[in-house]
C-alpha cells in the first residue's frame, strides 16, 4: 500500500478554543512545505495528521477517514495547494455545522469551492461507515471522479440537507509543479463534461494568457479530450486517471521547462502584492439579504450568490441565532462570519436587519401562486436529519414554527390561507423599500430571470456558465 500518515507532536490549539485537527494531505506538492505552516498557524490544531503520497485519491481518503480523532469537534482537511492566508479559528470556535466548504482563490478557475473542508467529527465517522461499494453502481462516473465528494456525500445526508458555503482568502492551485498541473487538467476536463461544468472550464480557457502554467494546463485539456472519449468504459477511465502521475510526468519532460525556484513565502507575498484583487484578501462588500419565502427558488438564489462573491448563511442554528429570531431584532451571531441570511431568518427580521446594515442589499425571489403551493406543500414538513445531533433538530423544529406563525399565519398547510401570505408578504417587502426602491430586486427565478438582473443589481459581472437551477 502507497504512502502514509504521520501524526506531529505538540499542540497548537489556544487555551479556550475547541479541539479541532488539521489533515494535510500532499503528494508531493510544491507548497507542500508553506502549506503546512500557514494550515498551522491559522487554524491552530489540536492535532495534525499528514497523508503522505497515498494514491490513488480513493484509498487516500479511505485511510483517512479512519484516524482516530478522539473528542475533536471539528476536522479541518487541507490539500496541500492551498495556502490559507487568513485565521480561521474565529469561524471554526463558532461553527456548529456538520459540514463547510470553503471558497477558494484558483490560480486557474478563479473563485471555487474545492481543496479546504471542515467536518464535524461526526460526519468522518459517517464517512467512514458509508457503504461506498453497494452506493456506487447507481452514481454514474462520480465516485470514481471524485471519491471523496462522493463518500461526503452518502454521510452528510444523514446529517445536513444541504453544503453550506464560506469563503477565506485561501490561495489554491498557485505556484505548482507543471506535472502536477498536466495531471489535475487532465482530470478537471474529465470532471468538466456537463453542460455547466463545460461553461466555466470553456470561460477560463479563455481567460489564460501565456504564461507557462496555462500553457501546460491547456495541454493537459486537449489530451484528456483527444484520448478520453464521450462514451468511454469505467474500466478504460479508471485506467486513464491511475495513468495520470506518470503519464503527466513524461509528458512534462518532454517539453524541457525551466525548473522553478524554491518556493518561499516571500514570494507568494510579492506575487499577491503584485495582483492585490485577485490575490489579496477580500475587499468589503455589503451585507445580501434574501427575502423570498420557500419554494421561490431561494437555494437556486443563494447559489448564484456564492458565485457572485456573496457567502450568504443557510442554516444559522446556534443559540445565538435562534435567539436572534425569538426576540426579532436582527442581531444574528452568523453576521460576523457570513455576507448575508436567507429567508427563514432574514425575511421574518427584516426592519431589524434593514436598519443594523446601512448599504445591505435585498433581493426577495418571487412565483407564480399556484406553481409556488405545490413546492412549498412538499417543503412544509421537511425537518432535519434524523441522525444530527438533538439540539440541532430542535433549532430547526424552533425555528420552523417561528416561520409559520409569525409569517406564514399558522402551522398547518392551507393554500387559501398561504395564497394569501403568499401576496402579502411581497406587498409586505415592497411597502419597505417604497422610498428607496433601488436597494430591492424582485426576482422571479422560475420565470427565467437571472443574472442579467442579478449581478448588475450587486454591482458584479455576469459570471461564466447558465443560472443556478437547484
Amino acid at each position: 500500500m502507497s504512502g502514509a500518515i504521520r501524526t506531529l507532536p505538540g499542540d497548537w490549539s489556544p487555551p479556550a478554543g475547541r479541539p479541532v485537527d488539521l489533515v494535510l494531505r500532499t503528494v508531493g506538492e510544491r507548497t507542500t512545505h508553506l502549506a503546512l505552516g500557514l494550515a498551522i498557524r491559522h487554524i491552530r490544531p489540536r492535532r495534525v495528521h499528514i497523508a503522505e503520497n497515498i494514491r490513488p485519491l480513493a484509498r487516500a481518503v479511505d485511510r483517512q477517514v479512519h484516524i482516530d480523532h478522539g473528542d475533536a469537534s471539528h476536522v479541518v482537511h487541507v490539500d496541500a495547494d492551498c495556502l490559507i492566508l487568513e485565521d480561521m479559528r474565529p469561524f471554526l470556535d463558532a461553527n456548529d455545522l456538520a459540514y463547510v466548504d470553503c471558497f477558494v482563490h484558483d490560480r486557474f478557475r478563479g473563485r471555487v469551492h474545492c481543496g479546504v473542508h471542515i467536518s464535524r467529527t461526526d460526519l468522518v465517522r459517517a464517512m467512514r461507515e458509508a457503504d461506498v461499494e453497494a452506493e456506487a453502481p447507481a452514481a454514474g462516473r462520480g465516485p470514481m471522479l471524485r471519491p471523496e465528494a462522493f463518500r461526503r456525500h452518502l454521510a452528510r445526508r444523514h446529517l445536513q440537507p444541504d453544503v453550506q458555503l464560506k469563503g477565506f482568502h485561501i490561495l489554491h492551485d498557485h505556484f505548482q509543479h507543471y506535472h502536477h498541473i498536466f495531471a489535475k487538467y487532465a482530470l478537471r476536463e474529465v470532471r468538466s463534461r456537463t453542460e455547466s461544468a463545460h461553461a466555466v472550464l470553456q470561460s477560463a480557457l479563455l481567460r489564460w494568457g501565456d504564461d507557462l502554467d496555462f500553457v501546460v494546463a491547456r495541454k493537459a485539456v486537449r489530451h484528456s479530450r483527444s484520448v478520453v472519449p464521450a462514451d468511454v468504459t469505467p474500466h478504460a477511465l479508471g485506467q486513464y486517471l491511475d495513468s495520470l502521475p506518470e503519464l503527466a510526468a513524461r509528458v512534462v519532460g518532454e517539453l524541457r521547462l525551466p525548473s522553478p525556484p524554491r518556493l518561499t513565502m516571500a514570494k507568494v507575498r510579492k506575487a499577491a502584492a503584485r495582483s492585490p484583487q485577485t490575490l489579496g484578501p477580500t475587499a468589503e462588500r455589503p451585507k445580501v439579504f434574501s427575502l423570498g419565502l420557500p419554494g421561490t427558488a431561494t437555494r437556486s438564489l443563494v447559489e448564484a450568490l456564492h458565485l457572485l462573491g456573496f457567502d450568504l448563511a443557510h442554516y444559522p442554528l446556534g443559540a445565538g441565532d435562534l435567539a436572534a429570531l425569538r426576540r426579532g431584532d436582527g442581531d444574528f451571531p452568523a453576521l460576523r462570519h457570513y455576507d448575508g441570511l436567507t429567508s427563514v431568518f432574514a425575511l421574518a427580521s427584516l426592519t431589524a436587519l434593514d436598519a443594523r446594515h446601512p448599504g445591505a442589499r435585498f433581493v426577495v425571489t418571487v412565483r407564480e401562486t399556484e406553481s409556488w403551493l405545490r413546492a412549498v406543500e412538499r417543503l412544509w414538513d421537511t425537518g432535519w436529519p434524523a441522525r444530527a445531533p438533538a439540539a440541532e433538530r430542535a433549532a430547526h423544529r424552533e425555528a420552523a414554527y417561528l416561520f409559520r406563525t409569525r409569517i406564514c399565519g399558522g402551522e398547518t398547510f392551507d393554500p387559501v390561507r398561504l395564497a394569501r401570505v403568499h401576496q402579502e408578504q411581497l406587498d409586505r417587502v415592497q411597502r419597505h423599500f417604497v422610498r428607496r426602491p433601488g436597494d430591492l430586486l424582485v426576482l422571479d427565478i422560475c420565470a427565467g430571470e437571472g443574472w442579467e438582473k442579478l449581478a448588475p443589481f450587486l454591482g458584479r459581472p455576469i459570471p461564466p456558465g447558465p443560472f443556478p437551477a437547484v
